[in-house]
């Protein structure tokens, strides 16, 4: 497995983990954000982390499964972090509080964060040579 492939399943692995998590404790998910959101350090450099995430899946792109879904989700990915720094702290918390309010939509939040996370493994991990009808 490629370098790019290999740190795009990580990618994938870790945005599953987050998901299950916030599905199952989206209290503990709040929390969290709530500490990265307390000063302007710690919420520009998640946004850099996500930018990095966003960045290797759409270096990983090309060669997948699915190009075009890696591609998008690369894109969003990049978005995210731009306007988390783009709106700033401020602004996080406000929709964070809003978020709070309805846990609900942070569970909605977590089950696309876990499909996207299984889709980009998935479409990373190189394709098995099928040994079906060979000597």
């Amino acid at each position: 497995m490629r370098v790019v492939a290999f740190l795009a399943f990580l990618v994938g692995l870790f945005s599953a983990v987050i998901g299950v998590v916030g599905i199952v404790s989206p209290d503990l998910v709040t929390t969290t954000r709530r500490m990265y959101f307390a000063a302007p350090v710690s919420l520009y450099s998640a946004a850099a982390v996500r930018a990095a995430m966003g960045v290797v899946v759409l270096l990983s792109a090309r060669a997948s499964r699915a190009p075009k879904i890696l591609l998008a989700l690369g894109v969003v990915m990049c978005l995210q972090s731009l306007s988390a720094t783009l709106l700033g702290p401020e602004h996080a918390r406000t929709v964070l509080e809003w978020e709070a309010a309805r846990p609900a939509l942070l569970r909605a939040g977590a089950v696309v964060a876990v499909v996207a996370g299984c889709v980009v493994a998935f479409a990373v991990v190189p394709r098995s040579r099928s040994t079906v009808g060979r000597p």
